[in-house]
């Protein structure tokens, strides 16, 4: 089931988020303190990151990708977890930093490394990973939506441009027998995804279906696993 959430709504909490005065410079999740840097997607705001941290199936031993990082809370939940290598992109030098500056708070930047990129481009073409996760910006806007602030690309892709690239370009990232995940909600197109999905020669499995009771409505996150037909 796909439920619709109107752009303006969204609009409203990002600007808040950009410029709230009353916006604190940490947050708690997961038995944790956390930095936040303004300009930055809060990681409270939903309970998507809460959620999706709690269920990723993280590779203990081994190597970990992730995709628009925001505040870092699942990239070093990652590393805290096991991961022996832990890499987040942003395409938000703002996220990056915050990352970078979580990874510093817990102890974990020798095991990670957080890069400033557009979807793959800052990665090197031999870096695999065992498993590739995208909490992707599950919003759904046609394809001429103007993406205005750095936080928009938090939460709307146009026309799932990114999340065609993402499936496009991560079979050249993963390992041998390497994992492609993605997180996502019911406010997210489904039939729109798995057309994409189709395109690039996979199908979706949904691994986890989470309930939350949040302030306005009961949000649904789904974990989805990507497999080759």
């Amino acid at each position: 089931m796909t439920v619709e959430e109107t752009p303006e709504t969204v609009a409203q909490a990002l600007q808040h988020a950009l410029v709230g005065e009353d916006l604190p410079d940490s947050f708690t999740l997961l038995g944790r303190e956390w930095s936040l840097h303004r300009g930055v997607f809060p990681s409270t705001l939903s309970a998507a990151t809460e959620v999706l941290a709690s269920i990723v199936p993280y590779p203990s031993g081994g190597s970990f990708l992730e995709v628009g990082c925001g505040t870092g809370v699942i990239s070093v939940t990652a590393a805290l977890t096991g991961c022996t290598s832990v890499t987040a992109l942003d395409i938000n030098d703002k996220a990056v930093a915050n990352t970078a500056a979580n990874a510093e708070r817990h102890g974990v930047s020798d095991r990670m490394r957080v890069l400033h990129s557009d979807m793959y481009a800052g990665l090197d073409p031999s870096d695999r990973f065992d498993v590739i996760f995208w909490n992707v910006p599950w919003t759904y806007v046609e394809d001429d939506f103007s993406l205005s602030t750095d936080l928009h690309s938090a939460v709307f892709d146009p026309g799932y441009r990114g999340q065609a690239r993402y499936l496009a370009g991560a079979p050249e990232h993963l390992s041998d027998g390497g994992r492609l995940l993605l997180g996502t909600a019911d406010l997210g197109d489904r039939e729109r995804l798995d057309a994409i999905a189709a395109q690039s020669g996979m199908r979706v499995e949904l691994l986890h279906r989470v309930r939350r009771i949040e302030e306005v409505r009961v949000m649904e996150y789904h974990l989805l696993e990507l497999h080759a037909k």
